[in-house]
């Protein structure tokens, strides 16, 4: 037995391999996923935060679907085959539509390559996860360290991807947003050729039995029960989706929530609803799963603060930090490489120190640990919260805040997140340890929608309210050509401001709804705008070079000129958006979100009272663990 303790298993490190692979491709897309929106198809903040949070929600909810598959039908490895391959084809559609992104199209290709991403992660990600505890007998102590290992190859792929998919794609030109997403699709059929390649050779039981080849209902353990099939009843059925009929009924039409929304939402409630009615389940195994549910309740609202990373923290990069390092403007996509290097750095830190206090008898219990990792992040955007406090919109900050708040957010999920992993592999039955990693996984699909939607409160300084491509939609407006901007304005002092011509927008309502432009009255009046806000419009929509204001003086009208080849025939077509250049701030429980302090605290609050509620109910779980700690 003492020769076995000794290392890892060579299996580990080809899911290692596996899996780093696959998060470059997602953090990669992830990383200039919501600048892509904004800048290439000039999505507002709102509506991109909406949108990521719903693609990373139903990243984390198909997942329950691929448990069910592995666990009833298909084994492990061909769940994680089968979702490679998806990916890969999703990632390549999020190529086409980078390179189309001038079309009107492109959202839709765009969608379409979402959709392949988030079924094809569904069967990928529980099921690799759930691997990594079949490598190890049941009660091997290497199991934690073993999850954190795993959990480094996740953060050494997602610490290259920004860095490389963000040189490719972030370069201040829209039109290089597809090479970022190339690399993406090519790291995913990288890791998809790894696995296959390896897998019979290297995972396998420490007994030599090949691991994921059969679906994991043929491995239960033995039980008393007689009913060890699981099987569910036509009546639980039918309960269980009426609980869901009403749950998305009230999600829906009661608190105003998106289909996306609620579909995740009462989900979340209701498929451990359904595992945990299984008749076939004894006591102990529903104490043991009950710990899983209500670590995963609290795990929402980690997640929901951390997962900010790729939304607002990302638009904060870009507009409100001071990138300049060396002379040169580092690209608001590789700060979200500073978590995933300081996981590689630290987690053997972590090893480290779990490892001593395991054999001092000393390592606190997995609730414990995930209640530390919620206040870290508490604190995490407690330091944030004061670096911007009190500051003008128009002055950008030290990249040191970014950094420290990346840094201790990477200790506070060191402490939670691979724990989690191996806290749900150890007290699943093994008849349900794919599903159950399904409904982890479900916990954080609800935090990220919950994430978009607390992304959306971000306080924009200007915001997009159309943008209108269609020929006979501008006819008639070529009044605007002669207001060319004076392009000295994007180095002049941002606190300053700049004169405009004041203007009147001549509008007709179509047949369809939409409001048509026919023409722009320009008076002799003129009115200023922010050069601050000229440079966050400037940062959205990088080749307008003529505008006007409207609404005296309260939105601005930009044309830009795009030329392009058709047929081998070079023509020019017009883009007219229209700027709100003071939007209204959004509100949250009833409170206005008029700053970016506000902003943050609503964080610090959120995970700190989750940390003090978690940590009063840590000796309670412990004990409904039946002495797994």
């Amino acid at each position: 037995m003492s020769q076995i303790k000794q290392g890892h298993p060579k299996g580990l490190y080809v899911l290692f391999v596996t899996e780093m692979w696959e998060r470059f491709s997602y953090y990669g897309m992830r990383a200039i996923f919501v600048l892509f929106m904004s800048k290439a198809l000039l999505f507002d903040k709102a509506i991109g935060s909406e949108i990521y949070g719903s693609y990373t929600g139903l990243v984390y909810l198909t997942p329950l679907l691929g448990g069910y598959m592995a666990d009833r039908y298909w084994g492990n490895r061909k769940s994680i085959i089968i979702g490679g391959i998806l990916m890969a084809i999703g990632q390549f559609f999020m190529f086409i539509a980078g390179s189309l992104y001038q079309e009107s199209f492109a959202p839709m290709i765009m969608f379409v390559g979402l959709g392949f991403l988030i079924f094809g992660n569904g069967f990928f990600k529980p099921n690799i996860s759930t691997m990594v505890g079949q490598l190890y007998q049941p009660g091997d102590q290497r199991v934690d360290s073993a999850f954190t290992i795993f959990y480094m190859g996740i953060n050494l792929g997602a610490f290259v991807a920004p860095l490389l998919c963000g040189y490719l794609g972030d370069t201040g030109n829209p039109a290089d947003f597809k090479w970022g997403f190339l690399a993406a699709c090519l790291g995913m059929v990288l890791s998809v050729i790894l696995f296959v390649t390896l897998k019979n050779k290297y995972i396998v039981t420490p007994e030599g039995v090949q691991i994921g080849d059969k679906p994991n209902v043929s491995r239960m353990e033995s039980s008393t029960n007689t009913n060890e099939s699981g099987e569910i009843n036509t009546t639980q059925i039918i309960v269980w989706l009426s609980v869901f009929a009403i749950l998305f009924s009230l999600f829906k039409f009661v608190f105003s929530l998106d289909l996306i929304g609620a579909f995740i939402f009462s989900l979340t409630i209701v498929a451990p609803g359904f595992i945990i009615s299984d008749k076939s389940l004894s006591k102990q195994e529903k104490d043991k799963i009950w710990v899983i549910y209500i670590a995963a309740f609290f795990v929402i609202f980690f997640w929901a603060a951390f997962e900010q990373a790729g939304a607002s923290l990302t638009y904060f990069a870009e507009e409100q930090t001071n990138r300049t390092l060396f002379g040169e403007i580092v690209p608001a996509s590789y700060f979200q490489s500073i978590n995933a290097v300081a996981i590689v750095i630290f987690a053997p830190v972590f090893v480290w120190i779990w490892g001593g206090l395991s054999r001092s008898n000393r390592e606190p219990a997995s609730p414990f640990k995930q209640a530390l990792g919620l206040f870290l992040l508490a604190i995490g955007y407690l330091v944030i919260a004061f670096g911007v406090k009190g500051i003008d919109p128009s002055t950008k900050v030290s990249m040191g805040w970014l950094i420290g708040l990346y840094t201790i957010h990477t200790f506070g999920e060191l402490c939670l997140s691979p724990i989690g992993l191996s806290m749900v592999n150890k007290l699943s039955p093994a008849r349900l340890a794919s599903l159950l990693m399904g409904v982890w996984f479900l916990s954080t699909a609800s935090a990220n929608k919950f994430a978009g939607t607390l992304s959306s409160l971000y306080p924009e300084e200007v915001k997009i309210e159309k943008s209108i491509s269609n020929e006979t939609d501008i006819k008639n407006i070529n009044q605007l050509a002669a207001f060319t901007i004076d392009t000295s304005v994007w180095s002049a002092d941002p606190k300053g401001s700049s004169s405009f011509a004041l203007a009147t927008l001549n509008t007709v309502k179509l047949n369809d709804g939409r409001d048509s432009i026919i023409g722009i009255d320009v008076g002799t009046n003129q009115a200023t705008v922010s050069n601050f806000h000229l440079k966050l419009i400037k940062m959205a929509n990088d080749t307008f070079d003529r505008a006007v204001l409207i609404d005296g003086g309260k939105k601005l009208v930009t044309q830009e000129v795009v030329e392009k080849v058709v047929d081998k025939v070079q023509v020019s077509t017009t883009k007219i958006q229209v700027w709100n250049l003071a939007p209204e701030k959004p509100t949250f429980l009833g409170v206005q979100i008029n700053n970016l302090f506000d902003f943050f605290m609503v964080f610090v609050l959120m995970a700190g009272a989750s940390s003090v509620i978690l940590f009063f109910l840590s000796r309670k779980l412990l004990q409904m663990m039946h002495g797994i700690n």
